[in-house]
C-alpha cells in the first residue's frame, strides 16, 4: 500500500472516529438534560419494580410534533394517548441496530398479545432518514418485524425536535460514493400512556424483560375489581 494511499484510509478512520465521538458527547449531553431538567411532572404513584425499563422520577411532556404515519394519517401526541408505548429512532438502510432492535421489540411484543386492545402496549420506528424513507417503506419494513409494529416519519425539522424531545440523538455519515449512514441513539424510549416521556429502555435488548416490565406498567390501566 502506497503511503498515499494508507494517509488516505487513516484520514478516513480518522473522521469516522470523530464523528462517533462527537455523537456519543450529543448522546450524553442529551440524556443528562433528564437530571437538570426541573419541569418534570411528580409521579402520581409508586411504580412497580422494573426488570429493564428505567424509569425516570417524573415524566417530561415532549414538543408538538406531527408524524407521517404508514397508513397514511398522522401520530401526533394526543394519537399517543392511552398506551404504553416504545419508540425507537432509526433508518431502513441500517446494517445492525435496527433490525436488531426491531427484532427485540417484536419478540417482546408477542408476550403482549393477547392483553386487551384498549391497553395493549404499542412498539413505534421512527425514521430519521426522510429522504430515502418514505412512510410507505417504513411501514413494509417494521411489519417484517411485527404486523402490530407502527412506522412512521416526518420532515427534517420535525424529526430533530422530536429526536431532542426523547433526548435521542443521530447523524449523518457520509460514505463511498456519495452516500451516506446514519448514526443514532440506540435506546428505545418509553411512553406513559398520556404520551409523556416516563422512561428508557438501554441495550443490550431483552425481549423477555421487555415484555414482563411493558406488561407490567399496562396493568396498571385495568380498573380494579370489586
Amino acid at each position: 500500500m502506497t503511503s498515499a494511499l494508507m494517509t488516505r484510509v487513516h484520514m478516513r478512520g480518522a473522521i469516522r472516529h470523530s464523528t462517533l465521538l462527537v455523537l456519543a458527547a450529543a448522546l450524553a449531553a442529551g440524556l443528562g438534560l433528564w437530571a437538570a431538567q426541573t419541569h418534570f411532572a411528580a409521579p402520581t404513584a409508586a411504580m412497580p419494580a422494573m426488570r429493564t425499563v428505567t424509569l425516570f422520577p417524573g415524566t417530561r411532556v415532549l414538543a408538538p410534533y406531527k408524524l407521517n404515519a404508514a397508513d397514511g394519517g398522522a401520530i401526533t401526541p394526543a394519537t399517543m394517548k392511552g398506551h404504553w408505548t416504545l419508540v425507537f429512532l432509526g433508518y431502513t438502510r441500517c446494517p445492525d441496530v435496527c433490525p436488531t432492535t426491531l427484532q427485540s421489540l417484536g419478540q417482546a411484543a408477542k408476550t403482549w398479545a393477547t392483553m386487551p386492545a384498549s391497553i395493549r402496549p404499542r412498539v413505534l420506528f421512527v425514521s430519521v432518514d426522510p429522504d430515502r424513507d418514505s412512510p410507505q417503506h417504513v411501514g413494509e419494513y417494521v411489519h417484517y418485524f411485527g404486523k402490530d409494529l407502527l412506522g412512521a416519519t416526518a420532515d427534517a425539522k420535525t424529526l430533530a425536535t422530536f429526536a431532542r424531545s426523547l433526548g435521542m440523538v443521530y447523524m449523518k455519515v457520509p460514505t463511498s460514493g456519495g452516500d451516506y449512514s446514519i448514526d443514532h441513539s440506540a435506546s428505545v424510549s418509553v411512553l406513559d400512556p398520556d404520551g409523556d416521556m416516563a422512561g428508557l429502555i438501554r441495550p443490550p435488548l431483552d425481549p423477555a424483560a421487555i415484555g414482563a416490565d411493558m406488561k407490567t406498567l399496562s396493568d396498571l390501566q385495568q380498573p380494579e375489581s370489586h
